[in-house]
């Protein structure tokens, strides 16, 4: 971004290895909240910003998110008096493109419509001095085809932050077949003197962030369309089962449902990939004008226009789930000897439930169990219980010698190995050893409920009641219901989690549930990218975790669930939707046929120090 000479002017672009980058001039066309993000983050900086848009109302309210942001920063010693008169002093806003003559470099942010910014850059290009670089902020659209019809095609790329601009690290800096290598590297430089990780991707719709977020909030959209779980619900899973910041409904009110409808658009258009076709809801709520927060109403009702406050609607769960009145409850039957049945059973117990564990062998029970009171003196030593509560839970827990300790339990759950035959076995000696009535619950996280169900007398008491790994930790629990299911059973496992302090999310039988349903297809389109050369490994986990606040990146993610695991998830996902777009992708059936499966082998998508 080389300037005319002055004397404050640098002389020439920096190198990408500079620890510097001179403070430049930079032009942000549209003040919208990312726009106003951006001029923020740049004259913090050090940067002289001129902002542009066409209404006066919006260049205000950015010039007074600037003075309120400053101000607080000074307020909490972030800053001195002196340093917030600067960064104002840098900050500029017109009405007028011409304005933008002087910059270095133009940052465009104008509605995601190609005509618009089309328009915008291509009257930029006319407006800027030859060596000035101009960047667009889409996240959408082809930045290819928007610096084509430039006259310096080798100086546009795409510059997309992440919002709130201000706090978001990952900035992902998008290169064309006609973008310069001088240009990326200086631009880079650039977002890296910010304190912002950028990452380089192809020009492609949705990059990487958006390209794995948004499939994944279209499949949720689909769901709850389907009328197959509450938004609530659905939000609640993804929140408490993968430790995401929002719920996928929640984030598509705050990102905008036209926003992201005109992102699927996008996407679809080039992949032709149908779980990046816009699930019809997000048209009609487009349609209807029920945009999201922005216009006080999505797929939630808020407070006001632009208000992040929820309040309650039509829709919002009035009451109980069910009018059924649950069954009693007061002892417990856990079978299984691994991680999971060890963790209920330690559940159960610090709830102050008798529980009986019962296994294939009374020596792997006393195992589970012994599992679990080392589980709990962790627990002590970390300060989380005390050494009488400790006692108290263990006092609670009997290895049994067989599963006709489970004759008098008024609920048991099953957690044995991810086999339906397994499990069916197991079931027809709960259906004749168990008393009538009891609630018998199956952990399973993708075998079909109904079926395990049929292996008894009694499907109507079968429920599915999925824990999440590690049981004692995660809030989660999938209650999963059959065509047969009775309502009181529902209601009384419902009731149950309510006294282990969990949180239950219902949902019908059918692959994956909520989280699995959704989780796993966007870990696939993950390795899909990797498959295709698009991104490396480590790129997408940081976009993801800097761009989407996720926890783990998709690759760290699947190394520790397992690529068996994974793919197994994978393939009962597309046996059941037949869905070409969950077909496994072949990357990860190779990883897992040359025995490399993550973590627990060594190597997976990285490789790991043997312990």
């Amino acid at each position: 971004m080389d300037r005319p000479s002055a004397a404050a002017a640098p002389s020439a672009a920096p190198s990408p290895e500079a620890a510097v980058t001179p403070p430049y001039v930079i032009a942000v066309i549209g003040l919208g909240t990312m726009g106003t993000g951006i001029a923020e983050v740049m004259a913090r900086a050090g940067h002289e910003v001129i902002g542009v848009d066409l209404d006066d109302a919006a260049a205000r309210r950015a010039v007074t998110a600037l003075e309120r942001s400053t101000a607080r920063a000074v307020e909490r010693g972030r800053g001195t008096p002196g340093e917030r008169a600067d960064t104002l002093a840098r900050f500029r806003t017109f009405r007028d493109l011409r304005a933008a003559a002087a910059a270095d470099l133009v940052i465009e942010v104008v509605d995601e419509r190609y005509d618009t910014k089309r328009d915008v850059i291509t009257a930029l290009d006319r407006i800027v001095r030859p060596g000035a670089i101009l960047a667009t902020g889409t996240n959408a659209l082809s930045v290819t085809r928007l610096a084509a019809g430039t006259g310096r095609p080798d100086r546009v790329l795409g510059l997309h932050f992440f919002a709130p601009a201000q706090a978001m690290k990952l900035v992902e800096v998008v290169s064309t077949v006609l973008t310069s290598p001088e240009t990326t590297a200086t631009v880079t430089a650039l977002v890296r003197s910010l304190g912002k990780e950028p990452v380089a991707v192809g020009d492609r719709p949705g990059f990487i962030a958006d390209g794995l977020l948004f499939g994944y909030l279209n499949q949720a959209a689909a769901m709850y369309e389907a009328r197959y779980a509450t938004r609530e619900d659905i939000d609640a899973a993804m929140r408490l089962g993968c430790g995401l910041p929002m719920g996928p409904l929640a984030l598509l009110d705050l990102v905008g449902v036209d926003t992201a409808t005109t992102v699927l658009d996008a996407m679809y258009e080039a992949s032709k990939d149908r779980l990046h076709a816009p699930a019809p809801v997000l048209r009609q709520l487009t349609a209807a004008g029920l945009l999201g927060r922005k216009s006080g109403r999505g797929f939630y009702s808020y407070e006001a226009p632009g208000s992040s406050t929820v309040v309650p609607d039509a829709q919002t769960p009035a009451g109980g789930r069910t009018q059924a009145e649950p069954r009693t409850v007061r002892s417990v039957g856990v079978a299984g000897s691994g991680t999971m049945a060890a963790g209920i059973a330690e559940v159960f117990a610090r709830a102050g439930f008798p529980v009986q564990l019962a296994a294939r062998s009374p020596e792997k029970a006393e195992h589970a169990v012994a599992r679990m009171a080392a589980s709990l003196d962790r627990s002590v030593a970390r300060g989380r219980l005390s050494a009488e509560q400790r006692d108290a839970a263990v006092a609670l827990v009997t290895p049994a010698a067989s599963y006709d300790a489970f004759a008098q339990a008024d609920l048991v759950v099953e957690a044995v190995a991810e086999d339906l035959l397994a499990k069916q076995q197991l079931f027809r000696i709960l259906d004749k050893v168990c008393r009538p009535g009891a609630v018998l619950a199956t952990t399973t996280s993708s075998l079909p409920v109904v079926a395990v169900a049929r292996a008894t007398e009694r499907p109507q008491d079968v429920v599915g009641m999925h824990f999440f790994n590690p049981a004692p930790a995660m809030k989660l629990v999938e209650v999963v219901h059959t065509v047969l299911t009775a309502a009181d059973v529902r209601a009384t496992v419902h009731q149950v989690c309510g006294a282990l302090r969990k949180h239950p999310v219902d949902c019908g039988d059918r692959a994956g549930f909520i989280v699995n349903a959704l989780l796993f297809p966007y870990l696939n389109n993950a390795v899909k990218m990797v498959q295709d050369h698009y991104a490396s490994v480590d790129a997408i986990d940081a976009a993801m975790k800097l761009g989407g606040g996720y926890p783990m990146g998709p690759f760290e993610l699947l190394d520790v669930v397992g690529l068996d695991v994974s793919l197994a998830i994978e393939q009962v996902l597309h046996g059941e939707f037949r869905d070409p777009g969950l077909a496994p992708a072949p990357l990860l059936e190779h990883l897992v046929s040359a025995g490399c499966l993550g973590r627990k082998t060594g190597r997976g998508f990285r490789e790991y120090a043997r312990r």
